[in-house]
């Protein structure tokens, strides 16, 4: 994939996905910005050990200031940006129920983290992109924006707004060579999985399996090719797409 040299960041790239994402994106010779709310020492440290580039940086995407201060420290270090990951979200965090009984509380926060955040890291990082001649946003939605989620509204919600940040940023930034694609994943055997899902998550599981052409449920290593594609040379011409990554779930 052609994403040596690059410099990529990756938000919430200190568990689950995010390091998942963070640790292909190295492998390919990417030099890496893990940032996220949680430490990502981990992370980092896997991929020195490797003999890759990377920094973590404590973020939280619903404050402006702290992307922005996430943005500086790629450029000081590696001298620019040439790949977004928005990966960070409220998820295993949150509590499910009927959509009445969802607090208005956990409404606000999920939309603040999960819609604001991608909207505060891309304005922290396009300017740096611009100056690089171009780039790749990649945004991570959900299978639940396209085929529905009960029990999970404000989830379902903002990740339906994150399409929408997609298509709508692809066709603003196209004019500075910068693409924005995002990529829509069944439920993926993560941490964060496991914590939303609680007790009935082997259930939860089987049926998502079951609805599904190819019916496994998937893993983080299911995930990373659909996401170094995107920020990859390769997918140059990709751009305002939603990539379905759910075995055959939804097809488009």
């Amino acid at each position: 994939m052609q994403v040596k040299d690059k410099v990529a960041l990756v938000t919430g790239g200190g568990r689950g996905l995010g390091r998942a994402y963070c640790e292909a994106l190295a492998r390919e010779g990417a030099a890496i910005v893990a940032a996220d709310i949680r430490d990502t020492a981990d992370t980092v440290a896997t991929i020195e050990a490797a003999g890759g580039q990377a920094i973590g940086v404590h973020l939280d995407v619903a404050e402006m200031a702290s992307c922005q201060a996430m943005a500086d420290a790629a450029v000081e270090r590696f001298g620019r940006i040439d790949v977004l990951i928005n990966n960070a979200a409220l998820y295993g965090d949150i509590s499910g129920g009927r959509f009445d009984q969802i607090s208005e509380d956990q409404w606000d926060r999920v939309m603040t983290v999960n819609v604001k955040g991608i909207w505060n890291c891309c304005k922290a990082c396009v300017p740096a992109m611009r100056q690089a001649g171009g780039g790749s946003i990649v945004n991570i939605s959900s299978l639940a924006a396209t085929y529905g989620m009960p029990f999970a509204l404000d989830y379902a919600t903002s990740k339906a707004a994150v399409i929408g940040i997609t298509r709508s940023l692809a066709r603003e930034l196209g004019r500075d060579w910068i693409r924005v694609n995002a990529v829509a994943p069944s439920a993926v055997l993560t941490e964060g999985t496991d914590s939303f899902m609680g007790d009935k998550r082997d259930k939860a599981l089987q049926v998502i399996a079951g609805n599904q052409a190819l019916q496994q449920n998937l893993s983080t290593d299911d995930m990373v090719g659909t996401i170094v594609f995107l920020a990859s040379d390769a997918s140059r011409f990709v751009t305002g797409q939603t990539v379905m990554v759910d075995g055959g779930t939804v097809l488009l």
